[in-house]
């Protein structure tokens, strides 16, 4: 069972930090392909602030804001965003994840390789994210 903290400051403190830490969860992934950071640093810091609300709210009160159920679906469809790229440049007859035949032809190369890092990205960060919380919740689940 995950403790829910008594102390109001503890509950204000991580009420307050959560949405910050979200915030700088997207900022992560939205410039990893083109400085540090990226879609696995993004979905961990994204999970780390789903997980500080389940414990210091409880997993009831933090459910209401993002369901037990969300977790494994959001994971899934980051990891099929991610083999569904590298298939999509399969088709088009390049290797696996080769942007360059990704099907936009009015892009200039440099531009496919923009898109394809952002939409690779934005896949490991929901499958990062959405797993992390996903083991969280199992780890955490009461035994019945």
């Amino acid at each position: 069972m995950i403790a829910k903290y008594k102390n109001i400051v503890v509950n204000i403190a991580s009420r307050v930090m959560a949405p910050f830490m979200m915030l700088y969860a997207l900022y992560a992934l939205f410039h990893g392909h083109s400085s540090p950071g990226g879609g696995f640093q993004g979905g961990a810091i994204m999970a780390a602030g789903v997980m500080l609300l389940r414990l210091t709210l409880g997993k009831e009160r933090s459910s209401r804001k993002f369901p037990v159920w969300l977790a494994p679906v959001i994971g899934t469809t980051g990891v099929f965003i991610f083999a569904g790229t590298g298939i999509v440049t399969m088709l088009g007859g390049g290797n696996y994840l080769d942007y360059g035949f990704l099907p936009f032809p009015f892009l200039s190369p440099s531009e496919h390789r923009f898109w394809g890092i952002l939409i690779i990205e934005i896949g490991v960060f929901l499958g990062v994210s959405g797993i992390m919380v996903t083991i969280f919740d199992c780890l955490t689940a009461e035994q019945e």
